[in-house]
């Protein structure tokens, strides 16, 4: 009966390690690799141009499959410490791999084309945020 018992809780040590297990993969498995770009424009570029860089980034995802999500916003902050800083672009990826195909991919080279004439000042960067 003992034996039976300790099987019992053997079997149910084993089980609940597995649920732990699988929670931990789960945690893993929601980590995501986003890509933070934020553009300053030139003085010379219009409202319009400005426009036109912006519509061209919120194509990018329909047109590269590997990027997860994409989020894009202009600087409205108080604190006045965006330095020169005004749109905020968030590009999200499952994988480095995913990230290394959106990159060089020829869709984002052409928008970097539209990009580059207005372009005055740019930060990127990339970082596995934990949900």
């Amino acid at each position: 009966m003992r034996l039976f018992i300790g099987l019992g809780i053997c079997c149910l040590i084993a089980a609940v390690m597995q649920l732990s297990a699988t929670g931990a993969e789960k945690e893993a498995s929601k980590k995501v690799l986003r890509h933070v770009v934020m553009f300053g424009f030139k003085t010379t570029s219009s409202d319009e141009d400005v426009q036109t860089v912006v519509d061209a980034f919120r194509k990018l995802p329909s047109e590269i499959p590997e990027i997860a999500d994409f989020e894009f916003g202009t600087n409205n902050s108080p604190e006045g410490l965006n330095d020169g800083l005004t749109h905020c672009f968030l590009v999200s990826f499952d994988s480095e791999a995913d990230r290394e195909t959106y990159l060089p991919h020829p869709a984002h080279k052409a928008f970097v084309e539209v990009l580059k004439p207005h372009l005055e000042k740019v930060v990127v960067i990339d970082y596995w945020a934990d949900k």
